[in-house]
């Protein structure tokens, strides 16, 4: 990667992260006009060779029962190895194993193309440098991966499918995925991950493999600059379907997301810099975002934030939360704006959504929404939550602070809030600003949560002072 060492350099804080940008209450500045120009300034999409390399000059058939591993991998080498370009995927079925982008490559996927990714584990070999659930790992590859590369892309109007339903999600043990716990299940590989986590077992002698039941995610750039992803509709992914890892300068635009597995976030970036994911349409069934930064030891390891991501246009359908932040984030988050959003599902829990507890810990603050539509929400409309799994059982701080809303309505989102800070870490310093939540029908939770500002906030059609 260009100025890899350098751009490492700026993105790693001490333990005491500094924001970008100091806290700041919305009455001083206005951060819409200083600091979310500047983000979006520095996002920029790659450019491309005007030169176009098709699957079927490598010998690609696309009958949906071909394997085409193989004629991917050369399409995708000679692209790069002239300087780049695109590699054309034409309308047909086309079934593969792994994809590995390289630098100055876009994959380029037609309008009635699909490619159909094999259910074959052997077909995502060699082990390749990966995360999941937030450890590091050494595990069969993504089903499209990229490592240290720059200027990389998936673009078209053509379909991903990641064939999920027919062969991954039974990984996962759940029977209501078509698993048997008592002969396939993700635990026992989870559990040990976990311990190599812990006791803080080096990356390269974490080696899992095609006989190991963790689901691989489908889109990952590893450590890559200059990504993006647009126009492509994605469906039936293993778990986490896009899922940027320590990159820098991503956009990800105009995706329809629909798949209701197991894990089936939408999008994950995870210890990333300057993110803008706009115009997509997310029916996830679990988180649609889910912004991360690695879980417990490896985020504190690694200490690398996610920051200055921007989510705009989008629209969230069924899932736990529309745009959530954790909860593996042990390495930080700071900076995200977030507006011109719609959310409505009775199957959604959640339009905005902070997880977290005193095992992950970090520090997750300056998040700004604006101009949010929520139509019905079945728990709440704003969920922070340190209560989240091992909850209060650990030895690190969780911190939320700087947490605005402008301009918020809902139609029916059963209650307004869940703030459920801890006793030794409260959430900090939570504005609401013209918000105008419909029909409220159960009582706010408010615990453990300071500094609680509302300025001409509407409940069931009647201003109050208070939220709890």
């Amino acid at each position: 990667m260009t100025n890899r060492r350098e751009f490492f350099k700026n993105l790693i804080i001490s333990g005491t992260a500094i924001a970008i940008f100091p806290k700041i209450a919305l009455a001083e500045t206005d951060v819409w006009k200083t600091e979310y120009p500047k983000i979006l300034a520095r996002i920029k999409p790659p450019k491309f060779k005007k030169k176009d390399y098709s699957v079927t000059k490598f010998g690609a058939v696309g009958d949906g029962k071909t394997l085409n591993t193989e004629a991917f991998k050369k399409a995708i080498e000679e692209c790069a190895k002239k300087g780049g370009g695109r590699v054309v995927v034409p309308k047909g079925e086309w079934l593969t194993g792994a994809i590995h982008l390289k630098s100055n490559v876009n994959l380029h996927v037609q309008k009635d193309a699909t490619i159909k990714f094999s259910t074959n584990p052997s077909d995502y070999l060699p082990l390749v440098h990966t995360r999941w659930e937030g450890m590091e790992l050494m595990h069969i590859s993504p089903l499209i991966y990229a490592y240290e590369q720059t200027n990389i892309g998936i673009t078209g109007s053509g379909t991903l499918d990641g064939q999920g339903k027919a062969f991954f999600w039974k990984w996962h043990g759940n029977p209501k995925y078509g698993g048997d716990p008592s002969k396939i299940s993700q635990r026992p590989d989870r559990d040990k991950l976990y311990k190599m986590m812990d006791e803080n077992v080096p990356v390269e002698k974490r080696i899992f493999g095609e006989n190991s039941y963790l689901r691989p995610q489908f889109i990952q750039p590893y450590k890559c600059k200059n990504v993006l992803i647009e126009g492509v509709k994605i469906i039936d992914s293993p778990m986490w379907e896009v899922h940027p890892v320590l990159c820098e300068n991503v956009i990800v635009r105009k995706l329809t997301i629909i798949t209701h597995g197991p894990n089936n976030d939408g999008c994950d970036p995870e210890s990333c810099k300057d993110v803008l994911i706009e115009d997509c349409l997310f029916d996830t069934g679990d988180d649609c975002i889910a912004i991360k930064s690695g879980r417990n030891n490896d985020g504190r390891r690694i200490n690398v934030p996610s920051e200055n991501i921007i989510v705009r246009n989008c629209v969230f359908k069924d899932g736990h939360g529309g745009i959530t932040v954790g909860s593996e984030c042990s390495g930080g988050f700071r900076n995200l704006f977030a507006e011109n959003n719609k959310l409505d599902s009775p199957d959604l829990w959640t339009a905005l959504r902070i997880k977290n507890n005193a095992s992950r810990g970090g520090k997750i603050e300056n998040l700004y929404f604006r101009n949010i539509t929520v139509g019905k929400v079945s728990r709440s409309a704003i969920e922070m939550d340190f209560n989240y799994e091992e909850g209060a059982k650990g030895e690190f701080t969780p911190i939320v602070r700087n947490f605005v809303v402008e301009n918020m309505t809902a139609q029916d989102c059963n209650r307004v809030v869940d703030l459920q800070g801890l006793d030794n870490a409260p959430l900090y310093d939570i504005v609401l600003k013209n918000c105008d939540f419909g029909i409220v029908t159960n009582a706010n939770i408010v615990k453990n949560a300071k500094n609680i500002k509302l300025e001409n906030v509407k409940m069931n059609g009647k201003v109050v002072d208070k939220l709890g």
